[in-house]
């Protein structure tokens, strides 16, 4: 690990490639989002703000960055 690594921290907070549970339809969202976020298809909640990380509800499929 180089120093500058070392000395500059990287953020906690990642997108996320998520799948609903009942539709199987594919959307990424925030993994600290402040909203609600609804499927764009069936309407059930996929991630639910809590403070701080979100409550996921969906099925994650992928880490973006």
């Amino acid at each position: 690990m180089s120093e500058w690594e070392h000395l500059i921290p990287r953020p906690s907070s990642r997108f996320l490639k998520l799948r609903c549970r009942s539709c199987e339809n594919e959307q990424i969202v925030y993994s600290h989002t402040t909203h609600l976020i609804k499927c764009r298809a069936c309407g059930e909640v996929l991630a639910e703000p809590r403070g701080g990380k979100a409550k996921i509800n969906g099925i994650i499929i992928a880490v973006l960055g």
